[in-house]
């Protein structure tokens, strides 16, 4: 294979992005400086100086690695992933928050180590779908290796819990299989087997079917339950079309929970109108096309299904956010990829960038 430069639009609309976040995220952080100093330092270090300089440096190494180094070590890269994630149930190690136990503190350095097995699922996913190749529509080689994998990830997440995780798992997992060529049965299958899962879910998991009754009644419970969904929309439709102004956001102080994480597009909204987010927007489209087309051009199977699974995950994320603070989409609290709060987040997507990167260098030419 002949090197070539790398991709410049997706690189480009990639830092486009990531600057966006920076700006938006530090306005929306002022909501946290106005009521807690120690904290907003806090946040800020967590997300510039881990999230987004260790992210830079782990897209460096991600573009120098040779993308076949993911494919030869997928299986300890997907251990290790899960290893990572049981740690959250370790005594001392794991701890709580917001209800939930999804983080890991070692000697005062906090991450998530779900991010890393989201990222360790999809490598080993399109490892194996491109060794067994055409025999993909043999359940055996496809169906059944999936659910085992999903039925493991499924007992480390569920118990934490982090429902979320699992169903970006599972999207991304059915769109590689769409593109390795499974026929269109098994996968009507699948969705059907995760509907039903999901609703089994529901009826043990009250936090779920309290987030679905905010979904359909988002006006019940405006103090409790639909507090956030119902800010949020303030927020957002007191921007009108142009916005308030940068740094001029009202909720994001004594109203919006979280305005530098799950919050973060309402306050974009409200201080960049629908002008700013339809924008940004368009620029998660434009990532996710570039990055389909860098798969499509990709040079084998393995680096093709393994952007889709990335820019799958990284898109059906960010839209899950967008979707939510509108109140189109239950809420999930999970973030905005390279603008909300979540420095492990940050870090990861950044590294996959430079995976994808590094592919890019292999392509057939185009346009």
């Amino acid at each position: 294979m002949k090197r070539q430069g790398i991709d410049r639009i997706f690189f480009g609309i990639v830092i486009a992005l990531v600057v966006i976040g920076v700006i938006t995220f530090t306005s929306a952080s002022l909501g946290i400086l106005a009521k807690n100093q120690a904290k907003f330092y806090s946040v800020l270090e967590s997300q510039f100086i881990f999230g987004l300089f260790g992210g830079l440096v782990a897209m460096y190494i991600g573009f120098k690695i040779q993308y076949k180094f993911w494919r030869k070590y997928s299986l300890p890269i997907f251990i290790i992933s899960i290893i990572l994630t049981t740690l959250v149930f370790v005594p001392h190690l794991g701890f709580l928050h917001g209800g939930a136990r999804r983080w890991v503190d070692i000697l005062g350095f906090s991450f998530q180590p779900v991010e890393f097995l989201k990222v360790g699922f999809i490598i080993y996913f399109a490892a194996w779908l491109s060794w067994v190749k055409n025999r993909v529509n043999d359940i055996r080689y496809s169906i059944m290796p999936l659910l085992f994998l999903i039925g493991i990830i499924a007992l480390v997440l569920l118990k934490q819990p982090d429902t979320k995780s699992l169903i970006l798992i599972i999207t991304a997992a059915l769109v590689m299989l769409l593109v390795s060529g499974v026929e269109y049965k098994y996968i009507f299958g699948l969705l059907g087997v995760s509907l039903i899962g999901f609703i089994i879910l529901i009826s043990f998991k009250p936090y779920l079917m309290g987030r679905i009754n905010t979904f359909i009644n988002p006006n019940k419970n405006g103090s409790t339950t639909s507090y956030q969904l119902q800010q949020s929309l303030i927020a957002v439709g007191s921007g009108g079309f142009f916005g308030r102004g940068l740094g001029q956001s009202i909720q994001k102080f004594n109203y919006l929970p979280e305005p530098q994480g799950d919050s973060i597009f309402a306050v974009i909204g409200e201080e960049l109108g629908f002008l700013g987010t339809f924008i940004i927007i368009i620029m998660y489209l434009i990532f996710t096309l570039r990055g389909y087309k860098i798969a499509y051009y990709a040079p084998d199977s393995f680096s093709k299904l393994l952007i889709i699974g990335i820019i799958t995950m990284i898109t059906a994320e960010s839209f899950m956010n967008i979707a939510s603070i509108i109140g189109v989409f239950p809420l999930t609290g999970v973030p905005l990829v390279f603008i909300s709060h979540g420095g492990t987040n940050l870090l990861i997507s950044l590294g996959t960038m430079g995976i994808i990167l590094n592919i890019s260098r292999f392509e057939k030419k185009y346009n």
